[in-house]
Order: C-alpha cells, then structure tokens, then sequence
C-alpha cells in the first residue's frame, strides 16, 4: 500500500522475484477496508510507510494471516538494507516461476458489495505488455509521467511494466495541480503520458497552457473511463498532442482495445481489438451480434485472469468457455472499431475507479437513521461520474448531508462517498 514512489517499483519486483504474490493497495483505503482485504488475500506481509501503521495497529487483532508490517520510511528498515551484505549473490533467493503462477492479485468492484480479487498470472502481465507495446512504442529515450496510482492496474501496466520494458524512464508525481503537471512536462521533457480523461479534461481548461513549453510531448494514452468524444479533437488542437483512447477492466491486466496512432480516430470510438485479442458483441444467450447492434462485449486473450480468488461462483459468472463477459454494452461497425454505449451492470465509474453500488448501500446502510438507501452514478465532465445516494430516514431522526458523508469516509475510500445527498420518501 504504497503511493507512486520508487519504493513501490523495487517492492513489486522483489516479490515477484521470490516467487511470492502482490496484492496492490490503495493508500486512500480505509482501515475497514484494509481488514476485508487483507484477510480475503490471506496476505502474509503488510508493505507501506510509516504514516500508515495507525491504520495496521487499529486492525491488527483482527488479522487472519498478516502478522507483519513493513514500513518502507523507516529507520529500521533502512537499517536493515545497509547492513546486507553487498556480496550477496545476485537472485540467491529467486524462486522458479512457472508462467501460470500467479504474479499480481488486483481488488476490483464487485457486485455484491464486496471487492474481488483477480488473479494475473505472470504470463497474463507478460502477453499484456506484448499487446500494448507495438501501440504506445515507446523507446529508450522516451520519459513519461507517472500520475495513475501503480496500485490501479491501468496505472501499473502502462506506467510501471511497459516503462521496464521499453527501458525508457518515468516522472513520479504523487501530489497533482495543473501548475506541476504543466512544470513538470517542460522541466523534465516529458515524451508521453497515460492518465485518466479527468486530467486531460484539466488540461484543456488550464488557461495559463500556452505559457508553458510543451514541445516534447509527443504522445497522450486515455483510459480508466470514457473520455467525452468532444474534446479528443479539442486537446489536439489546442495542445498539439495525439491523444489515443483505449479500453480494457483489470480483470484483463487490464487493456484490450485501443485506437492507433496509424490510423484515423473515429469520434466516440475506444479503437480496434489488440493484437492477440477477440473481442465480439453478443446477446444475452451469447450468440455474436451483426455488426452495428448493441450487446455485451466479451473478450478472449492470453491477458485474461486466471481466476477471482477464492470465488469459483464469481469467476464461472464472468469467464464462460474462455471468453470474459465485461458487463460492458457496446457496438462494433464495419472497420471493427468498437462503441462503448453503457453498463449491463449497475456499476458507476468515477475518475477511472469502478464503484458498484451495493458496496455503498451497504454502508449506508449501517447508519442508525437510514432505513433504506439508492446509489447512483450522477454525470460530471472531469469525473465522467458522480457517487449520488437517494436515502429514506427512519422516523425521527433528521441528520443532515454532511453527517451521512463523514459516516462513509469511515468505511469507504475517498472515491467511493457520496458526492450528494438527497433525502427521499422511497427509493427507485
């Protein structure tokens, strides 16, 4: 559970190098949050700095497996590291990996109100990276900027492996304003960058732009949620930069389509299936759809998870004869560019994070005064989506917005409140 620094890269990789699995946290969990986490992955070791360890102490009685907490930032640790021997043998404690082990565990939105671990086995984070390379061609001279949390799995591939492999350099930014972000691209010679819509959306508006230098930016990767199709040609324009949108759920490490940078975007469009991917758009018995008409897009590939972990039910309502059901409704025409049109299931995507409702009911729930809750995804422009909830009050309590806002701070990540509150008589 760290945020984006160094610290994070070296962690990943020595576990990985043991043979060992990673299970990446958001550092805006909740200590709620962190107890189900921690017990569902039957986690050994707790990795995070120092400013965290109230959050550890707090559920530590309560903890399954995990029994220790590294504090990266700390002086024992630091110790620790320059008293080992420098004679050590180079990868004395490297485990024999098969591909299909499993390398990366990611807690993704579930649907019944509970987050799901996906399984990505070492060979699913490697044929991902063969598919996304050959789109984002990054070379060795390339520096990009590290924005998207490593913990999210959009932000770890594109921003963590791909930078590994393409043995080019990245910027880390944990803390972001405009004035940075735009400081940042001319000190540093910033090549490309891979966020979220939100920040580019942010950068559109930013009216100091023209200001700054930005002739090393060369390239703009979108993805997470859906980027409003007005304002792809409006960044060009006013920016100077190639923007490409993409599409993919962490539950395929995560990318599955993108648009080229050879090819002519089509306005609206998440681009064309990657190279050693299918994807086709089905109706509710599974049968493939002509083309133009709207169904559930599916998806097959070496990049799909093995499994959610622990969760047979949930993994065989997802993966159905190799092929993973998003959840995702969509078109695809003629030149098999693929049109995201909504949500199959209740599900609110919100900065690029996917929050499902029923988590939200639920501790809304909780609170004495409410009787009942509706939680809903409200339209913003720089989100993409609002967390709205629709609540009935028992009788005779009055509490206001703010207290039903501080109640889910308590159990939920900052993503995952309730922007607005509205007091109903029933819910829909």
């Amino acid at each position: 559970m760290l945020p984006n620094i160094p610290e994070f890269v070296y962690c990943y990789f020595a576990i990985l190098e043991l043979g060992a699995v990673v299970v990446p946290l958001s550092i805006a969990s909740t200590p709620a949050e962190l107890l189900y986490l921690l017990n569902n992955s039957d986690a050994k070791i707790f990795i995070a700095q120092t400013s965290a360890a109230k959050k550890y102490q707090e559920i530590k009685d309560h903890l399954l497996t995990c029994r220790s907490l590294y504090a990266v930032d700390s002086e024992e640790i630091r110790l620790a590291v320059s008293q080992e021997p420098r004679s050590r043998h180079p990868g004395g404690l490297s485990a024999a990996i098969d591909p299909d082990d499993p390398a990366v565990m990611i807690y993704t939105a579930g649907l019944t109100g509970r987050p799901l671990g996906a399984v990505l086995t070492h060979h699913n984070l490697c044929s991902q990276l063969s598919m996304i390379q050959p789109i984002f061609r990054r070379v060795r001279d390339d520096v990009g900027l590290c924005l998207i949390p490593l913990s999210h799995s959009f932000g770890g591939t594109v921003n963590m492996l791909n930078v590994i492999q393409a043995g080019c350099s990245t910027v880390m930014m944990d803390r972001l304003t405009m004035d940075s972000l735009f400081s940042a691209i001319e000190r540093e010679k910033i090549t490309y960058i891979c966020a979220v819509p939100r920040l580019y959306i942010g950068m559109v508006f930013y009216e100091k732009a023209a200001k700054h230098d930005l002739s090393s930016l060369k390239l703009c990767v979108t993805g997470g949620s859906a980027m409003p199709a007005d304002f792809i040609p409006v960044f060009e324009q006013k920016l100077g930069v190639r923007i490409l949108e993409g599409y993919g759920l962490t539950e395929a490490s995560p990318a599955c389509s993108f648009n080229r940078i050879e090819s002519t975007a089509k306005p609206g469009s998440i681009g064309s299936a990657l190279t050693g991917i299918d994807i086709k758009i089905v109706d509710d018995t599974g049968q493939e759809l002509p083309r133009n008409e709207i169904g559930e897009v599916i998806v097959r590939g070496a990049n799909v998870m093995k499994e959610y972990y622990k969760d047979e039910a949930a993994t065989a309502s997802v993966i159905r004869d190799g092929w993973l059901y998003t959840g995702d409704l969509g078109r695809m025409d003629e030149d098999n560019y693929i049109f995201l049109t909504g949500l199959k299931k209740r599900m609110i995507i919100t900065s690029g994070f996917n929050v499902y409702p029923r988590e939200v009911e639920t501790v809304l729930n909780l609170h004495p005064a409410v009787q009942d809750s509706w939680v809903v995804g409200k339209e913003d422009l720089m989100r993409g989506e609002l967390v709205k909830a629709q609540i009935v009050l028992r009788d005779g309590f009055r509490p206001d917005d703010k207290e039903i806002i501080r109640h889910c701070k308590v159990y939920l990540s900052p993503y995952k409140v309730p922007r607005e509150v509205e007091f109903v008589a029933a819910v829909e």
